[in-house]
């Protein structure tokens, strides 16, 4: 049996320079129980990530806040030294309190100091895209953005991204500097970032869909995308990812995974084609998404 690779996802160029196999992959689930501290076992983490790679993985996602300070090492640890086709896309701008808390913090010098921290921890020059994973709502989006570009303007960045975003927001820093990519929660079964990757689109901006495989009450057992699975010899999973690859040319999903199973069928749903009416299916499985 043939082995699917990510190539076959097809290519998408960030910012229109920086090439990438559309079929990522995000490292949030390799930490601990709440994204807070390390997996109960790294070597396999490294497994997951030198796999990934294998499989023609070519952007990894990734922030300081996963662990923290846990994913960035491990992805140092597995790639270094990293491949040139090998995008390492991170993101600042939340800290930790404990497992499951999250506060947002754009203050310039903080983004700085992270920014900083990354190149150091992921051994890198400079960081292919660097994201900012929440606006903080007490600093003017300006101040943080134009943060970024001074990065940028450094040589410390090459590219820079939005997470969580509206379509204002997102045309507020590009006013400022070209933004590469945009990440937004959005799956199968929660489109309410829909005009935020139409936007995107028509814009030729990558938009990562973070949580993409929150398939939920879908993959149940009779459910909807159970029996379109059966008859495609899929998993409801790898329909949710033919999903998204099908659903716009700028889509780039990550889904993430501790383990080396469930990640090689996650990359074979870049080998599954979809029909129109496959699609028009599983679209309409979720009668009103959230």
């Amino acid at each position: 049996m043939t082995t699917v690779t990510a190539d076959v996802s097809g290519r998408f160029a960030i910012d229109g320079t920086l090439g990438v196999n559309r079929l990522g992959y995000g490292t949030m689930q390799l930490t601990g129980r709440g994204v807070w501290g390390p997996p109960a076992d790294q070597d396999n983490a490294v497994r997951v990530l030198r796999r990934a790679a294998e499989l023609g993985v070519t952007l990894f996602d990734t922030a300081d806040s996963y662990g923290p300070l846990v994913a960035e090492p491990l992805l140092r640890r597995a790639l270094a030294p990293y491949d040139e086709d090998i995008v390492i896309a991170t993101k600042a701008g939340l800290t930790r309190q404990g497992p499951d808390r999250w506060t947002p913090v754009g203050r310039p010098a903080y983004l700085r100091q992270q920014c900083e921290m990354s190149l150091r921890v992921l051994g890198l020059d400079r960081i292919a895209l660097f994201q900012l994973h929440r606006v903080d709502p007490d600093v003017p989006l300006e101040d943080q953005v134009g943060e970024l570009k001074a990065l940028k303007d450094e040589g410390k960045i090459a590219h820079i991204g939005l997470s969580e975003v509206s379509v204002q927001q997102i045309e507020q820093a590009r006013a400022i500097t070209p933004i590469a990519s945009v990440q937004n929660l959005y799956n199968l079964g929660n489109r309410s970032a829909e005009d935020v990757l139409d936007h995107c689109e028509r814009h030729q901006i990558a938009f990562i869909p973070w949580f993409p495989l929150a398939t939920g009450s879908l993959a149940k057992a009779g459910g909807p995308l159970a029996d379109l699975a059966t008859r495609l010899s899929a998993t409801p999973s790898q329909l949710a990812l033919a999903w998204l690859l099908r659903r716009s040319p700028v889509m780039l999903p990550i889904p993430g995974t501790s383990s080396v199973e469930h990640l090689e069928q996650n990359v074979a749903a870049a080998g599954l084609r979809l029909s129109d009416d496959d699609v028009a299916a599983l679209t309409s499985a979720v009668a009103k998404p959230v």
